[in-house]
């Protein structure tokens, strides 16, 4: 098949998703391609892209994308669809709001040339985090009812995010598929922290979503009590707010922000991994603190209950800094106990998130969409309670 991936911000989880599906779908002799944004790439991630580059038959094209809707949108349309026109393109499959709705307005145009396409969208979040009651919640999620007439397939990370999905938007005229996010025998290399690591570690974009404030007023109430330190890992558009509410907040001193790096090299410079966010899917990073026997604090959002135990993983309410207080107390009084608990969870996730398992899925649905027949349905992973 001839299959472009689009996307927005090549960044966060949705990056790596991008990247780990394309290439292993080239490996398996796909001709692949990629169209992302050409200005919110971090060194990180130029790397990644660069590595991934001489396996895209089709190319790494770049596109300015703004974040919101504006009139740039028309522009980076139009190129989108010069690209797949040009390229011959047969699956369009897009990634997150403005990925997806780029994507399937350009397979559109292609079917009213009369080509054979298939148009398949994976949400990652994005319109359904906002609130269906708010004026900018209106627009999007309208937007995402108007966009689903249009596609063939929807494939979500996770079960949670498919129903959202219904609830925000509706139910799609296309076919549906549970695809979870897959891990490489890397990802379950153990977890040594270094001599020097903070007990404390994020890693994840820095925005408001991802709960980095809530993790700093947890931190101030820890601090009142006894020394505890934290490596906030990443960038983001609320960076500089963070790092103004950790001063405020006295922990300067005893918080740092390195900037964006591999996950595993930013796993040792932490014991313990605290995911505070307000909304997920399905995460990379608690898929990547698991396998790696990370000692994990996280909240109970979106699809991370798919993944853990939550009674085992102890998992806490969101926007709560008082609870997560709580429980990263109960990690720091027993890091032993921390880690066994981590062991615990690696074994049970055993090999249920594989990469080559979601390439595979992920082609089943194009082929059965590209064929017009229905396909056999991922079977969907259980959840971990």
């Amino acid at each position: 098949m001839r299959i472009l991936h689009c996307l927005r911000a090549p960044i966060g989880g949705l990056f790596r998703h991008v990247c780990d599906l394309a290439g292993e779908q080239a490996r398996l002799g796909h001709a692949v391609g990629i169209v992302c944004d050409d200005g919110s790439v971090n060194a990180l991630s130029e790397r990644r892209l660069t590595e991934l580059e001489p396996h895209l038959e089709l190319g790494l094209t770049r596109l300015a994308m703004s974040r919101h809707i504006s009139l740039s949108d028309l522009t980076a349309y139009r190129g989108t669809l010069r690209l797949v026109r040009s390229a011959d393109v047969e699956v369009l499959h897009g990634h997150g709001a403005k990925g997806g709705a780029y994507a399937r307005l350009a397979a559109r145009a292609l079917k009213r040339d009369g080509r054979r396409v298939a148009a398949i969208y994976t949400p990652h979040g994005g319109s359904l985090h906002y609130d269906p009651s708010s004026l900018i919640g209106r627009i999007y999620l309208g937007l995402e009812q108007q966009l689903a007439r249009l596609t063939d397939a929807v494939i979500f990370e996770s079960a949670f995010a498919a129903k959202i999905f219904r609830q925000k938007v509706g139910r799609l005229p296309g076919q549906v598929a549970i695809i979870p996010n897959g891990l490489t025998a890397a990802d379950f290399m153990p977890h040594r922290p270094a001599a020097d690591a903070a007990d404390l570690l994020f890693v994840g974009e820095l925005r408001q979503l991802k709960g980095v404030d809530v993790l700093l007023e947890a931190m101030a109430r820890i601090a009142a009590e006894r020394p505890v330190g934290a490596v906030i890992v990443g960038s983001g558009p609320d960076a500089a707010s963070f790092k103004e509410l950790a001063e405020r907040l006295g922990l300067s001193g005893r918080v740092s922000f390195p900037g964006a790096m591999p996950v595993h090299d930013a796993f040792a410079l932490g014991r313990c991994l605290v995911v505070p966010s307000r909304a997920e899917s399905l995460p990379y990073v608690v898929l990547e603190a698991v396998a790696a026997g990370v000692p994990l604090v996280a909240t109970r959002v979106g699809g991370i209950p798919e993944i853990v135990d939550a009674d085992v993983a102890g998992l806490v309410p969101p926007g709560d800094p008082e609870a997560l207080a709580v429980r990263l107390r109960a990690v720091l009084n027993a890091p032993a106990a921390a880690r066994e608990t981590a062991d615990r969870l690696k074994l049970a996730l055993g090999s249920r998130f594989t990469v080559s398992a979601m390439a595979a899925s992920a082609l089943s649905v194009y082929a059965a969409c590209l064929e017009a027949r229905p396909f056999v349905r991922h079977q969907e992973v259980p959840t971990a309670s």
